[in-house]
């Protein structure tokens, strides 16, 4: 985890200590199911509740030794709690520890991101009220294509990361499992109902069939959505980036008193924000493949997969929890041109009508493909004449024009209204 894209709740997660103290919970909570059925003696969870503990340099200390992450962390804590601690960890194996901890790791993280989401929902819907009727230039390929309005292409935005929610709240609920059913997970030192108890103490349900493991495609599932996640914050990023270029200049990151933007070239105001996140969308995804890799495991059970989730499982959701608030304050703060957007419309003559008048011709009577060919060949010459003359006015000298459609047409061709007539009906569609 690298401090410069981190934030303190996402990181606390993740610290060691709060590993052990799930770990521990789990403990707990299976030694007190464990006395209810008679496995081990009262007063072990007591002693549990009350003395156990831990200390990570010491685990580290013990492990070095050992060379077994769990053992040395039951070591340490029958170094606080004493004689009781003999009963700890009855019939159970590592994973049944690691595993149900790092479900609810995960849990915990999912939750941040949910309200990251939230978030940066929260943002993207002020703006997209603010300009439902803004009318910038659609583009295809780059190249200007027709109008739409810069509340609808948040409005696309918005709807992706609403899915994003659902998806993540399902993912969330994939991981959300507990395994507490012994080597081989086949129950034969442990009794199911141990299972059950821990998981409902922490929020999870049972996994169907451990072996010795909780089955790697869940996980594989929710680094996945990260990564769906991930690749719908870089193309919002890209859009800005793309909207703030110098000849575009349409939206811009806010540039706040005292920034500066190069050492060389004092007047510099780069994206530099949506330019990270873009970077950042590229580490949440690549943990995608190894989480996938995760799934094929020997038999009922190898570490093939421990040592990645060591690595993907913290930085992923390190990145992401960064990256979402991140581009949350980036819309939030955004500089929105409306004047540009309209010069921008209208550099290339009104071309963004062509559609329309293709469509008017074929209703006057025109066929598909000669409308198509009279269209053409008057937007060329718009075109090449970079913007010295208008679609309208050599539409006006053509007689093939002009014996089909007169001035009123021409008229309710050349509106923008009907590029944001429907605006509002495609905006609630994604934000309501």
């Amino acid at each position: 985890m690298i401090p410069r894209y981190t934030r303190p709740d996402m990181a606390a997660i993740w610290d060691a200590d709060n590993k052990f103290r799930i770990m521990l919970e789990v403990e707990t909570l299976a030694a007190e199911a464990m006395e209810q059925t008679g496995i081990i003696p009262q007063g072990v969870s007591k002693a549990l509740r009350e003395r156990g503990n831990f200390n990570a340099n010491r685990i580290d200390e013990i492990e070095r030794e050992v060379k077994h992450d769990v053992i040395a962390f039951l070591t340490n804590v029958t170094e606080y709690v004493g004689e009781e601690a003999r009963f700890m960890h009855q019939g159970m194996t590592s994973s049944d520890v690691l595993d149900t901890t790092f479900a609810v790791q995960l849990q915990q993280s999912a939750d941040i991101m949910l309200a990251d989401l939230d978030k940066l929902l929260a943002a993207l819907k002020k703006r997209i009220t603010e300009h439902k009727d803004t009318l910038c230039i659609g583009r295809s390929h780059g190249i200007h294509a027709e109008p739409t309005t810069f509340g609808i292409k948040l409005a696309g935005h918005y709807a992706a990361f609403a899915r994003a929610k659902k998806r993540l709240e399902y993912a969330r609920e994939e991981i959300s499992v507990c395994a507490i059913s012994g080597a081989i997970g086949t129950y034969a030192t442990v009794d199911p109902a141990i299972e059950s108890y821990v998981a409902e103490k922490l929020g999870l349900t049972p996994e169907t069939v451990s072996t010795q493991v909780i089955p790697r495609d869940r996980h594989a599932m929710f680094f996945s959505v990260m990564g769906v996640i991930a690749s719908s914050i870089e193309n919002l990023a890209i859009e800005i980036r793309h909207l703030q270029r110098t000849e575009v200049r349409e939206v811009e990151e806010f540039f706040s008193k005292g920034q500066k933007g190069s050492s060389a070239m004092p007047h510099k105001r780069n994206p530099i924000l949506t330019e990270n996140l873009t970077g950042l969308a590229r580490v949440v995804r690549s943990s995608v493949i190894p989480a996938l890799e995760n799934v094929a495991l020997w038999h009922e059970r190898d570490i093939s997969h421990s040592s990645v989730e060591r690595f993907i499982a913290p930085d992923t959701c390190v990145a992401l929890d960064f990256a979402l608030n991140r581009m949350a304050n980036v819309i939030e703060n955004l500089l929105i041109y409306p004047d540009r957007m309209k010069t921008n419309l209208e550099r290339m003559g009104g071309l963004v009508f062509s559609q329309r008048t293709l469509l008017a011709l074929t209703q006057a009577g025109i066929s598909r493909e000669d409308s198509y060919s009279i269209v053409q060949r008057n937007a060329m010459k718009v075109w090449e004449s970079d913007g010295k003359t208008t679609l309208r006015e050599l539409l006006e000298k053509d007689i093939d024009v002009t014996v089909k459609l007169d001035k009123t047409a021409l008229d309710k061709i050349f509106d923008y209204a009907a590029y944001t007539k429907h605006a509002g009906t495609i905006i609630n569609r994604a934000v309501n």
